[in-house]
This record gives C-alpha cells, structure tokens and sequence, in this order.
C-alpha cells in the first residue's frame, strides 16, 4: 500500500516559529537545493532564514529572474523555490503558466504571500486565482504548523507529478508565531544524480510541444484532485472537536487558511471542513459535508473563490455579502458575516500616515523637485512616502517599474509645458527589478520634450527590511558579489547626459542640472546617491567583519 503524501509529524522537539520560519525550516527539511526570490512584505523573511539554516538562498532581480532560476534547479532533478508577495507572481507568471505544461524533473514551489487588507501593498489580490488560470496545486496553510507541512508536501506533490506547486500564504500566517513539530528531513538527491533534461520536447515549448503537454497538464490535475479526495491535507471537524464525526450538523463552514482560525473562534460549535488544497479541491468531499449540514457557510478571505466552485458544482452554500470581500477577517467580522449583519462596518480608527525617516536622504530629492515645480511620476519603495504630506511631492505610482513608463506616457501625451515639468523617479532596486527596460524605452522612443529619469540610490531595498540587491555589491548573506554601475548603464544606453549627486552636500547643484535639463528639454539620468543610514550602519558591521 502506497504510503499517503500528508502525515501529521511525529512527536519529536518542538519549535514555535513564525509562519515565515516554518516555510524555510520546511524547505530545509525537504533538501530545497536552492530558494530564491524578490523582497516583498510580508514574505521577506523566508529567504534570510533559509539561509540561516544553512540553505543557499539568493535575491534575484525581479520574481520572473528568481522564478527561472529556480526552475533550471527543478529541471536539473533537484528541489527549489521561490518566495514573493502576491503582486510578485504577476511578474513571475510568464514563468509559471509555461512551467506546468513543461512540467520540472525534481521540484518547484512557489511561496506567494497575499495581504488581504492592503498593509504594505498597492492592491489585495487573490493568489488563488493564479493555480486556476495556470493549473498548478494550491495548498493554504492556516498557522506555523500547517505551513511547516504544508511546504514539505508542496516538495513531495511537485516531485509525484513532475508539476510545480504554489504555496499560499497571508500576513497573518507569514508573521504570526506558534508550535511546530518538525519530523525528520528528507535526503535531497546526490550531486552525482543530477543531469541536464534529456527530453527536448517536454522542455522547449514550441507549440507544437505545448498541445501534448497542456493535455499531460490537465491529466495530472485529474489525478491530483482524486489525490485530494482520498488523501488529501484537510480536515473534517465535527461540532463537539472531533475529527470526522460525520454528524449532521446545524452548521457546517467550509473555509481555509487563517480564515479557519478566526471562524473556529467565533462559531466553536460548527462542524467545518478545512480545506489545505484548495486546488483542485476535493469537490465531492466537500458538497457530502455541505449536504450534511442545516446550513452550509464559506468563510474566506478576499475573492469568493470557495463559494463560486462549491455552487458551480451544485452545492448550496452561503457567503459572504460583498463588504466583507475587502480587508482581513477576524473573528468580529465573522460573527458578524454569520450573524447575516450586512449592515456598514464603523471606519477604522484613523492612523497616523507613515512618513519618510528623519534624515532620510530622499526628502531632500523631493524637496528640490517640489521646489521647481516638477509633476513626479513614482514607483514603489519606500520613497513613495514622498506622496504623503508634508512632502506630497510624487504623483503616480501603480506597480514596480511603472515610474518610467508612465512618466514617459505623460511627456508624450501632454501639452508642451506641462510635458516639460514631468519627472521619473526609481529606487535602485526597483531599477534593477523593473526599470532596466523603462530606460531602453526612455532611449529608443524619446518624447519631443525629452525626460528626466532620477534614481534614488540609497544602497539598499529598504522598504522590506534592507535586502541587498545588484547594485550594492553584496549576496544575500552579506558576502561580496558583483556591482552594477547605474551610470554607466545609462551611458551604454545612449542617455547623453548621466550625472551623480549627493542630496544633502549637492542640493543646490542637482536643482540646478534639473532645471537646466527641463528647460533645454534634453534626456537625462541622474542619481541622488547617499546610503541609507540604517544600511550604513549594517555595511560596516559586514565590512568589521570581513577584516577580523
């Protein structure tokens, strides 16, 4: 008999861990021979502690770089995997869609962490979405232990049916801590196991490859969602706490991830059906636990992916009116959402906006460009506080990259002497994330008026928590890596004019080659360079060290 995938773990020592520790510890333990990624909150932490855990672990420049990275691991024969927030799989999606119909001959994973409510992100969209539209397994952890198992079967799944598999996560999994009992790891394959792929016609994805491998796809998602039937990670609850009691019950909530924390909570005496798949579901499993029940309710967080399958499939079930689709649950909302209260929800309490550091090089850039009455088209850092009062200095801003191309929308599209105050502004690792073909765009299709693109070089990604990244010459780890000069990619790019500034020590200057570019309507580049001071301090703690 074929030993099931999912196993609770066996009592060994146990950890409390935030859900961010226990994706890594559970990659660590499933032999992940390489992860990589792209800071994003709330999913940061998963690289810096796989690498504490000895894992070789890097920040790639975009979520697509790390993706592909990650999967030539995958097609070498062994395990790795990829963290990002959920924007992030926007940019990484070219690569999953074609990947589940190559299909990987070790394993890949994707960890996507949402952010239902919008904490540190420019929208809240539904991950789960994604494994529909590409056809990939969906599993959703609902705490540290869930996400701790719930990795290692992402490996286990993704090595069975050679397809790779995307781990759902939220804020509150990501940075909420609690008991994981970790079991034994498993071997990773030995170097000597592993090759290149042999089989051109399952890794070049020509279309006349692609048409048998979407049907090998759909063929496996059929014996993936009858694995999840049988054997699946979910969890049936009666009323009165045990497991499957198969009672009909007054009522019965189907839900999944940390959704099902706040509805245990608020409605103790319900039977639920926790579902750790959630795609493909275990359909039939689930509408036998809805027809059992007086009244059947999803709870889940943002879309109403759940609820939409369940009544496609014939299954009578309520949901969520539409206010309660926006923002994070908790246990309030959920009494409230059973309750059948629909009324308005009290506004939040109002928060203080956050606003750049004190001493923050960037608010002195800002600050010249408000003073000569620049329009500035933003990007995503932390720099976009600069839209914030008393600054209010930065007037677009919509995904990573976008300030360029945006900016140049603008100068084209503008009359001429709105056109001429438009100005680009990029973070460093957002340059190197997104920005590299802004500028290309920048070179090759010049508005009338030229631009002016300003890249704030701080030496850091310092928004998610001072990750390194291309341009500040270390890895990951600290380690020294190869440096990328923004000057002199700009110079190759044919920007005639590429200048560098200090913003405290040449305020007056970088005012002055601004205004001259703007008025002589010439394309420019200029870096407002000068560490953060938080990196600062970390560079010379590294630096201490390397001479010791």
């Amino acid at each position: 008999m074929e030993t099931p995938l999912y196993q609770k773990s066996a009592p060994v020592p146990r950890h409390f861990l935030m859900g961010n520790e226990a994706v890594a510890l559970g990659a660590r333990h499933a032999g992940a021979a390489r992860g990589t990624g792209y800071p994003g909150t709330p999913s940061s932490e998963i690289l810096d502690e796989f690498n504490r855990l000895g894992g070789p672990a890097e920040w790639a420049p975009n979520e697509k770089v790390a993706a592909e990275v990650a999967l030539g691991v995958a097609f070498a024969g062994a395990g790795a995997f990829v963290t990002m927030k959920h924007v992030g799989l926007n940019v990484a999606s070219d690569v999953l869609f074609t990947a589940a119909y190559s299909g990987v001959d070790g394993a890949l994973v994707f960890v996507v962490a949402d952010d239902p409510g919008m904490a540190s992100s420019q929208n809240e969209q539904d991950s789960r979405r994604y494994a529909v539209a590409a056809g990939v397994p969906l599993l959703e952890p609902s705490d540290s232990q869930d996400a701790y198992d719930f990795t290692r079967l992402a490996f286990e799944l993704s090595r069975r049916w050679h397809i790779p598999v995307l781990l759902k996560l939220t804020t509150r999994v990501c940075h909420s801590g609690s008991v994981v009992v970790p079991r034994a790891p498993t071997e990773a394959p030995a170097p000597e196991e592993l090759k290149p792929p042999a089989d051109i016609s399952r890794h070049v994805m020509v279309p006349g490859h692609a048409r048998p491998a979407h049907q090998r796809l759909r063929a496996k998602l059929a014996e993936i969602a009858a694995w999840n039937e049988a054997e699946g990670p979910n969890l049936r609850l009666g009323g009165d706490g045990d497991n499957g009691a198969g009672k009909a019950a007054p009522l019965g909530i189907v839900t999944a991830g940390s959704s099902f924390q706040y509805a245990r909570e608020a409605a103790p005496e319900a039977a639920f059906f926790k579902i750790g798949m959630v795609y493909p579901p275990p359909m039939n499993a689930v509408l036998a636990f809805v027809r059992s029940a007086a009244r059947a309710f999803v709870i889940e967080e943002n879309d109403p992916v759940l609820a939409d399958a369940i009544r496609a499939a014939g299954g009578k079930i309520e949901g969520a009116p539409e206010l309660f689709r926006f923002g994070e649950l908790n246990v309030a909302r959920v009494r409230r959402l059973l309750a059948g209260d629909a009324t308005p929800e009290p506004p939040p309490p109002r928060a203080v906006p956050p606003q750049l550091c004190a001493g923050c090089p960037h608010s002195r850039t800002f600050a010249s460009l408000k003073k000569l009455g620049c329009f500035v088209a933003g990007d995503i850092g932390c720099y976009t506080l600069a839209a914030t009062p008393p600054l209010s200095a930065l007037h677009t801003q919509i995904c990573m990259g976008a300030g360029i191309g945006v900016g140049l929308g603008l100068r084209h599209t503008l009359p001429r002497e709105e056109a001429r105050r438009v100005v680009s502004v990029i973070g460093d690792s957002t340059f190197f994330h997104s920005g590299l073909t802004g500028l290309a765009e920048m070179a090759y299709n010049t508005p009338p008026t030229g631009h002016v693109l300003v890249i704030l070089d701080n030496a850091t990604t310092a928004m998610t928590g001072q990750q390194h990244h291309p341009g500040t010459g270390r890895h990951l780890d600290g380690s020294p890596a190869g440096k990328i000069d923004y000057e002199k990619i700009a110079r190759a790019m044919n920007i005639p004019r590429v200048e560098t500034f200090d913003p405290l020590r040449d305020e007056e200057a970088f005012e002055a080659a601004v205004r001259d570019a703007l008025e002589k309507e010439q394309l420019a580049v200029f870096v407002s360079r000068r560490p953060c001071v938080l990196a600062a301090v970390a560079a010379a703690k590294a630096a201490g060290g390397e001479k010791k």
